[in-house]
């Protein structure tokens, strides 16, 4: 099915130069002369790359079918990532860079989606919040506001600022978009 430029939206995911990409952002502009543009910001979804391009309004593109997987991630080795697919139990590996940030979202046990193009398996899906335990904290500033945060560390490894109450072993819900603290678990 072929998408004008001009019908692009937040997450659709579309054929150019043969590998599949993702819109993750996308703004019309129309300038004193000429046609319409659209300028986007758009994730290779076979390499990770992100890339700003602009594109004619008019300009047509094909819808790239993604198939996902529900799986559960085993374990790591080697920069490794080993997940089971839930339903066939087949074994299937990614390498840290097909992961990207989500390697903060993924803990042993954890259901995740997989996602293919062309039979060919592309990367990893997390959940919008994980829930996931403090490992280390600051020590909490007495008579601080409480409004003021503080530097913590997750299992994961992850590093973000949390609420002066947060204590370590605490579990917390972070948003995987941009690793924020959402609250506590």
């Amino acid at each position: 099915m072929a998408i004008a430029a001009g019908d692009f939206r937040t997450g659709l995911t579309l054929i150019v130069d043969d590998d599949p990409w993702q819109v993750l952002d996308f703004q019309h502009v129309k300038p004193g002369k000429g046609a319409a543009i659209l300028k986007t910001k758009m994730k290779n979804l076979r390499n990770g790359n992100v890339q700003e391009r602009n594109f004619n309004a008019s300009t047509k593109f094909e819808q790239a079918n993604i198939s996902k997987r529900a799986a559960q991630y085993s374990y790591m080795a080697d920069s490794v990532y080993y997940f089971m697919d839930l339903e066939t139990y087949d074994t299937y590996e990614l390498n840290e860079d097909q992961i990207g940030f989500n390697k903060y979202f993924i803990v042993e046990g954890s259901e995740v989606s997989l996602m293919f193009f062309d039979g060919d398996l592309l990367s990893v899906s997390v959940p919008e919040k994980v829930e996931l335990t403090v490992t280390e904290t600051d020590a909490a500033i007495k008579g601080a506001p409480s409004n003021q945060t503080k530097d913590a560390v997750l299992e994961t490894g992850l590093k973000l600022r949390v609420p002066q109450f947060i204590e370590p072993g605490e579990k917390i819900v972070v948003f995987s978009e941009d690793g924020k603290y959402s609250g506590r678990a």
